[in-house]
Parts: C-alpha cells; structure tokens; sequence
C-alpha cells in the first residue's frame, strides 16, 4: 500500500478551470525570465526544450511548439517538422551525455491519457536505467535524483551545443 504524498502545488496543472487558458508553458514563455532560471535549455524557429521540473530522472526533457495546442495534428509541418527533429537531438543529447541504457519517448494527448498540461502538447524525453524503479519507488513512493535541475539543465545546454551542432546522420 502507497502512502499519499500530498502535491497540491500540482493542482494549477490538473485543473481544466483556470482563470487563464494559457499553459504553463506559455505562463513560462511569456514570464521575462532567463532561459536558466525557467530551465529552457534550447530554442529552435518554432520549438523549444526544457528540464520537466518534476522529473522521473535526471535529464528528463520535455520538447513542445512555442504555440500552444493541445492537438498534435494541429501543428503545422514546419512544427512538426522541427519538433520530431528536436525530440531526436534531445535522445542523442541525452545518450551523449548521460549513457543511459534506454530512452522512453512519449505524449499525453487528451484528458484520459494522464498529462498533466493538457493545454499544451509536449513530448517526454525520458533517460533509463537498469533498476532505476529501486526500492524507494518500490517501498516509498519516492524518486531519488542525485542532480539537481540547475546542473543538468547546464549539462544538457553544453551536450546540446555539442551533439546538436553535429551533422544529421542523412546529411541535413
């Protein structure tokens, strides 16, 4: 049996009935703030990525269009275009970086999909280990991150430059 943890700073994400249509992202975008102080660790023409602020596991990105929609085939085939290659560099990123040994892809599309920034779509860029489910999730309900944010979005910002400005593999 899990115990509750109780996280109602997330309820801003969860609930449909804002005051605001505007995403967090969005919120995020339009702050003022400095890319390091909103974890934002690449900006693309229409697409940007940044460390999820509650990650599974280090390096956890999250790669979205600047322009907020909540479906993805709304995007235009400029977003598209630049979001799939930016979720591609993200994994080269990641693998360059950290040598996970796996990466988990993924969106939340729709209310029952499980997302909790239904407003804005986004993709997960999620590094993996062997046995990073360990005891602590297992017993605890608990995730262990031996970095924090601010060093691995560094991190990712440098291996971003790095692997980002190498040649495609197709020659684009």
């Amino acid at each position: 049996m899990h115990d509750a943890l109780w996280a109602g700073w997330r309820s801003r994400y969860l609930d449909d009935r804002t005051d605001s249509d505007r995403s967090v992202f969005t919120e995020i975008l339009e702050s003022g703030r400095s890319d390091n102080e909103t974890l934002i660790v690449w900006r693309g023409r229409a697409v940007f990525a940044l460390m999820n602020l509650h990650p599974y596991t280090v390096g956890h990105l999250l790669v979205l269009p600047y322009r907020q929609t909540s479906e993805l085939h709304s995007l235009s085939v400029d977003e598209h275009r630049e979001l799939w290659d930016a979720v591609v560099t993200a994994t080269r990123v990641i693998a360059d970086e950290y040598a996970p040994a796996g990466i988990n892809v993924g969106a939340n599309l729709g209310p029952a999909a499980g997302g909790s920034v239904r407003n804005h779509v986004h993709v997960h860029v999620v590094p993996r280990w062997i046995g990073d489910g360990n005891f602590l999730a297992a017993t605890a309900s608990t995730r262990q991150l031996p970095e924090a944010l601010d060093v691995t979005a560094d991190r990712i910002r440098r291996a971003w430059e790095r692997v980002g400005a190498a040649p495609k593999v197709d020659g684009r």
